[in-house]
C-alpha cells in the first residue's frame, strides 16, 4: 500500500525523526541516483516559488522523471472532472503526485483514485505539511531541549500554521498563538493579543504572511496599523534569545522588517535550504 503524506499526521513520530537524519545524510550530495526511474508529476494549480521550485530541484538531484502537468492547457478547462484526470493520469503510471491546489481536500481526493504516492505541497486553508516539517527541523537545529514558540500573525487563514500547530503537538512542544482578534482562530490554546505579552517565554518567534488574497484586508484598519503591533523589528528581538522564522514570501516591513531580515537571529534562508533537504528526505523515504 501507497505511502501518502497529506498532513504531518499521514506520519509517525517515528517516521519524522528518521526523514529528519535522511535530511542530514543528504547534506552536501549533490546527485544521486535513489530515484532513478521514478516518474513524478508535479499537479500545482497555486502559484509557488520556494515548494514548487525546491521539488524540481529534489527530483533532479534524485535522478527522477519529473512531469509538470500545468492546469492551465489540461483539459479541466474544457470541462473534465477532477476524478477523471485522476483516473487518467493514473493510468499512465506514475510513482507519486506532489500536487498544490486552492480547494482543501484535494490531495486527499487525488489518493482515492490514484495507486501511486500523494504527497502534498499545499491545499487551501487545510495543510502544508512538508512546510511544517521543514520549519520543525530548523528549530531542532537551534532548540535543543523544549520549543517554546510563539506564532504570530494571520493564523486563522494560514494552511502553514496549522500543519505546524499539529505537528508541534504530536512532539508536545509549547505553542502559543499572538493575533488581533480577527485573525485568531478558534482553538483551544495559549492566545495572545500582542507580541510584548509572550517574547519573554519563548525561544522560537514565527512569523505568518498576511494573505490578503485569502480574506478581506478590510477586516484590518490597514496593513500599516497592522505592522504597528506585529511587525518584527530589530527592536522586538534585539535583546532576546530567539531564533525568528518565517514561511515565506514574506511582505517586508508588514511581517517582518528589513533590518530583522537580515538579523542573524533571523533563519528565514536557512528555512529554504532546509527544505530542499527536507524534502529530499521525503521523497526518498515515501518512494524508497
Amino acid at each position: 500500500m501507497n505511502k501518502h503524506l497529506i498532513d504531518v499526521d499521514s506520519l509517525s513520530t517515528k517516521e519524522i525523526l528518521e526523514i529528519f537524519k535522511i535530511a542530514d545524510s543528504f547534506k552536501g550530495v549533490r546527485q544521486s541516483d535513489a530515484l532513478k526511474g521514478k516518474i513524478i508529476i508535479m499537479f500545482f494549480s497555486e502559484n509557488s516559488t520556494r515548494t514548487k521550485s525546491s521539488f524540481e530541484i529534489v527530483c533532479k538531484k534524485l535522478g527522477a522523471e519529473m512531469i509538470d502537468f500545468n492546469m492551465i492547457t489540461s483539459s479541466t478547462t474544457k470541462g473534465e472532472s477532477i476524478k477523471d484526470t485522476a483516473l487518467n493520469l493514473n493510468a499512465m503510471k506514475p510513482d507519486a503526485v506532489i500536487v498544490r491546489h486552492s480547494d482543501s481536500g484535494m490531495p486527499s481526493l487525488l489518493s482515492q483514485y490514484m495507486n501511486c504516492t500523494i504527497i502534498n505541497a499545499g491545499d487551501g486553508l487545510h495543510a502544508h505539511p512538508t512546510q511544517a516539517l521543514l520549519d520543525y527541523y530548523t528549530m531542532k537545529k537551534y532548540i535543543k531541549g523544549k520549543i517554546k514558540i510563539a506564532i504570530v500573525g494571520d493564523i486563522k487563514n494560514s494552511r502553514v500554521a496549522n500543519s505546524n500547530i499539529k505537528l508541534l503537538k504530536m512532539f508536545e512542544e509549547d505553542i502559543s498563538l499572538v493575533a488581533p482578534p480577527q485573525l485568531m482562530p478558534n482553538r483551544d490554546m495559549k492566545k495572545f493579543t500582542f507580541l510584548d505579552e509572550v517574547l519573554d517565554d519563548i525561544n522560537v518567534l514565527m512569523s505568518l504572511r498576511t494573505q490578503v488574497e485569502r480574506h478581506n484586508i478590510h477586516n484590518l484598519a490597514s496593513l500599516k496599523d497592522y505592522a504597528i503591533n506585529y511587525c518584527i523589528t530589530n527592536e522586538t528581538i534585539k535583546d532576546k534569545d530567539l531564533i525568528l522564522m518565517h514561511p515565506g514570501p514574506v511582505n517586508r516591513n508588514i511581517d517582518i522588517s528589513d533590518n530583522a531580515l537580515i538579523n542573524p537571529k533571523c533563519k528565514v534562508l536557512e528555512q529554504v535550504e532546509n527544505g530542499v533537504l527536507i524534502r529530499l528526505a521525503i521523497l526518498s523515504f515515501l518512494l524508497k
